[in-house]
Parts: structure tokens; sequence; C-alpha cells
């Protein structure tokens, strides 16, 4: 088990990841990897912008369990494309707690060097099951290739943006779920004048604003609708 962090008021408390757990339980082993991905994040957190400093004292819930609400959504999802992984939400927490399905893989998908230099070690001293590509999301379709079960993304892009990252991986038979805020909605609105898409909303176990949205289906309305091409 991870050593205890101190509580400061810049540090995760054990009342956030008791309250977190409870929300989304875990084995034992997912746990102790969680641990060690939470203590490695806080301390690169001090020369290399992860999250939000505001949101460390609540990382847990704020974080870690939103991130493993995903879970629930696509129980038997063992393939995953994390775009835009950043400080590793929800790529690395996913993959944590995927590291004991036989067969399980989460490619994390990262532009920054810095930001995936820290995916690296993260996967290295939790022993999750990830893979991390240092590549703009452009690149990474014909890299990863089929096979995929699930794509991700939070905190990434507007949802029309997201929809066009996501239609190769969905058009192969993917899942996407896109953690998303209180504009959802507008979001949405703004996602149909590009893409034909059935979306359905799940309301954040995390309370507040949150919501995930989870798509099956992908078409293109117009020949101008953005496409994964479109970022770098």
């Amino acid at each position: 088990m991870a050593k205890a962090m101190t509580q400061t008021g810049h540090s995760p408390t054990a009342d956030d990841k008791a309250a977190a757990l409870a929300l989304t339980p875990v084995s034992s082993e997912t746990e102790a990897r969680l641990d060690r991905y939470v203590e490695l994040l806080v301390e690169w957190q001090a020369k290399t912008n992860l999250v939000a400093p505001s949101t460390l004292p609540h990382l847990w819930t704020r974080h870690v369990a939103d991130s493993l609400q995903l879970l629930s959504l696509a129980s038997s999802a063992k393939i995953w494309v994390d775009l835009g992984s950043g400080g590793g939400f929800p790529g690395v927490v996913l993959a944590c707690a995927l590291a004991e399905t036989p067969g399980a893989n989460v490619h994390l998908v990262e532009r920054n060097a810095k930001k995936a230099a820290f995916l690296r070690e993260a996967v290295r001293i939790t022993s999750a099951a990830a893979t991390v590509h240092l590549a703009g999301i452009g690149d990474i379709v014909d890299r990863i290739g089929g096979g995929v079960d699930c794509v991700t993304a939070r905190a990434l892009a507007p949802l029309h943006q997201l929809v066009g990252f996501a239609e190769p991986f969905v058009g192969a038979g993917a899942k996407a779920l896109f953690l998303k805020g209180q504009d959802v909605e507008a979001e949405l609105t703004e996602a149909t004048k590009y893409w034909n898409i059935e979306p359905r909303l799940h309301s954040s176990r995390t309370g507040g604003h949150g919501w995930i949205v989870e798509l099956d289906r992908i078409e293109r309305r117009t020949p101008s609708a953005i496409t994964y091409g479109d970022r770098a």
C-alpha cells in the first residue's frame, strides 16, 4: 500500500478517498495501484500542471471516482482508447482497474511530452494495463488499428470535435464515453449540426453537474463535419 500522504489543504484527504471508493468500489489490488498513482500525481503536480490545484483535496471524488464510473457503462470492454490523457483521467484510472483482466489494454494518447512522460511513469509504478502514445489524435487511428471496444475523453475539446475524433473507432464498432459538465445540452445541440448521433446521457455518480455522453453510432451529417484530423 502506498504511504499515507500529508493531510494539507493541497493534498487528497482520507475522507475524500473513502467517499470516492464508496461511490465506485474497487478491489484491494486496484486500490493499491490507485494509491501509488495518486501519490505520484501529487509529486509531479509540483512541477507539471496535471489537474487544477483547487481540486487536489477532492482528487479521489473529482477525478478518480469520476473516471471509475465509466467501467459500469462498458463492463465487457477490454481495449480502450483514451484521447488526450493528460494527467491520466480517465485512462490511467481505468488501466489500474483493468490490470488483472486478461487481454485488457488502455491506449493513452497524449501529445504533450511532459504529460506523456508522467503517464509512462504512472503505468510503470502501478503495473497498469496501458500503452502510452506520444502522438496527436490525427495520427493514432492507424497506429492502434482495429479491435477497440471503447473510446473516452475528458476535458479535451467541445463535444462536436470529440465526436469527430471518435468517429473512426465508433464506425469500427467501439462505444464512445465522454465526460462532460453542465453545458452538455448546448454542446449536444452544436454537435447535431455536424453529426447524426443518438446520445444517451448518464448523470455522474460524483454529483455536481457532471454528465457522461454515451454514443454507439456516429454518422457525418455534412461534408464539412469536423473530423479527428482537425487536431494535431
